[in-house]
This record gives C-alpha cells, structure tokens and sequence, in this order.
C-alpha cells in the first residue's frame, strides 16, 4: 500500500491548492500570513511533502473562497 502522502487523491488535492491559490490570486507568503505559518510550509504542502488534513483543508478552501468538493475528486 502507497503512503497517503504519495497517492493519487493527495497528488490531486495538492494540485487543486496550488490551483485555487493562483486563482484567487494570492502568492504563498499571502496565504501564509493569513494562516500564521511559513511560506516555506505552504510550498511543503503545494510541493506534496507535508501532509494535510481536513481541517487544514478546510482553513485554504476559506481562504480561497473554495468549497471542500474543489479539492476532492
């Protein structure tokens, strides 16, 4: 069994982050700040080496003015 971090649907959620991230027009230093974080753990996550999990999610699509189902295949 793959690891979570490395599967298909995480693959895709990351790839509809970085997406909604550029169409909201945001740069990752915004959205950190937004979330009291790093741009450096942003790029983590928009890179596919940190893990993310619903709550977080959760916290982006806000910011994004997403719904979760964006994220979600």
């Amino acid at each position: 069994m793959n690891k979570t971090i490395y599967s298909e649907p995480h693959k895709y959620i990351v790839k509809q982050l970085v997406n909604a991230r550029k169409q909201a027009g945001f740069k990752q230093k915004e959205v950190a700040k937004k979330l009291g974080k790093t741009q450096s753990y942003i790029s983590k996550i928009e890179v596919g080496q940190r893990r993310i999990d619903i709550v977080q999610l959760k916290d982006f699509a806000a910011i994004y003015k997403k719904k979760l189902t964006f994220f979600i295949k």
